[in-house]
């Protein structure tokens, strides 16, 4: 397998964007993927869209030539992958095995989503068809409700606060607010987000990540050819992408996720590093357990430990492993078919020191961690200074 570097990076704001369609946002992510890469559309020869529900959110199928060609890509392989919140992690995941077993040279991956052109409960719903639809969803349960399952647990196993969740929430908007592309730029209290309106017991609207348009891309190339691009190329150390079962009730332990475990185990194996040595990280905070849990379930800390971690302030911009340095999805915003791609956009930032104020001091070895559904999907990657 031939060592893979991210040779360009490129995407939108995240938000609500009323006078831009999907195809628009996408574009205009690609388009500046392209000017940050050097790269011209006839030089990719493969391409890869990560997308969940454009059929439903906004009603056109066969999304990937649709993209591919309004960036003037044509006549290669166009592909969508599905894998819910995981989309567009799973498709990079997919571009760099292209790229590793010499298929193609010069690969592009989009992530794109486009979910305010439905009203918020419509949005629940197509949300909510990523989990059982035979059980745990007939039954009423939305992911807010499963996540809020796996609180409670996590909180009578461990005793897990609902201050470490505010805890969480406070790091992550600190993040945002400094980032000029997240959708809410806004700091909060520790009070104001234990006072949030409910949603889910024990997760208020401050636990939960926001409904958003945007898009996100990178281009990847062999390692050996990225200096004909950018002065700047970023190596893929490991990637992984691992599953596990879609309802919640098939799963032993709802506190820990095997599909992360198990990706990230892998992944640490082909970059030849472990935990302790990720210097910084960008987790899948759908909901603020979520992060608690990956920071236990990716070693960084021991299980039952991640709440009063992100608490002590381990994890904030100045602390020993900063997670979430763009505001993650709490702040950032969450188009779920973007959200993968855009964490190794952030990841590239970082690693070129091209983050601004949220610039991290240690920056050579970054992890991403972009979770599908209730644990269904997960994808890790490690970048590192090529």
């Amino acid at each position: 397998m031939r060592p893979v570097a991210v040779i360009g990076a490129g995407k939108t704001p995240f938000g609500a964007f009323p006078d831009l369609d999907l195809r628009a946002l996408a574009v205009q992510a690609g388009e500046r993927c392209l000017a940050n890469g050097h790269v011209s559309p006839a030089q990719i020869e493969s391409f890869y869209l990560g997308n969940f529900a454009g059929p439903s959110f906004v009603g056109q199928n066969h999304l990937a030539p649709y993209v591919s060609m309004a960036l003037g890509i044509k006549g290669v392989p166009a592909t969508r992958i599905e894998a819910a919140c995981a989309s567009s992690g799973s498709a990079f995941f997919h571009a760099w095995a292209e790229v590793a077993a010499g298929i193609y040279d010069i690969v592009m991956v989009v992530g794109v989503e486009k979910m305010t052109s439905q009203p918020t409960g419509r949005v629940t719903e197509i949300l909510a068809s990523a989990g059982d639809l035979t059980g745990e969803i007939r039954a009423g349960s939305t992911f807010p409700s499963l996540f809020g399952m796996i609180a409670r647990r996590h909180m009578y196993e461990f005793g897990t606060r609902k201050e470490h969740l505010a805890a969480v929430a406070v790091k992550n908007h600190a993040a945002g607010a400094l980032n000029p592309d997240a959708h809410m730029r806004k700091t909060i209290t520790i009070e104001q987000a234990l006072a949030g309106k409910p949603v889910a017991e024990p997760l208020n609207l401050y636990d939960c990540s926001l409904i958003s348009d945007g898009a996100a891309a990178v281009i990847l190339a062999p390692l050996e050819r990225a200096a004909e691009f950018t002065e700047k190329p970023v190596r893929v150390l490991g990637i992984a992408q691992a599953s596990d079962h879609v309802a919640l009730d098939r799963k032993e332990d709802i506190t820990t996720f095997p599909a992360v475990r198990m990706a990230g185990e892998k992944a640490y194996r082909m970059a030849g590093v472990s935990p302790q040595e990720v210097e910084f990280a960008e987790l899948h905070d759908c909901f603020t357990i979520a992060e608690i849990i990956a920071t236990e379930d990716l070693g960084f800390v021991k299980r039952g430990c991640g709440g009063p971690y992100a608490m002590e302030g381990h994890t904030s911009l100045t602390g020993e492993r900063p997670i979430n340095t763009s505001g993650g999805l709490k702040s950032k915003g969450h188009p779920v078919g973007a959200t993968g791609v855009a964490q190794i956009c952030d990841l590239v930032q970082q690693i070129r020191c091209e983050a601004g104020p949220r610039q991290v001091a240690r920056h050579s070895l970054g992890l991403a961690e972009n979770l599908g559904g209730s644990g269904a999907t997960c994808v890790v990657s490690i970048l590192g200074a090529a």
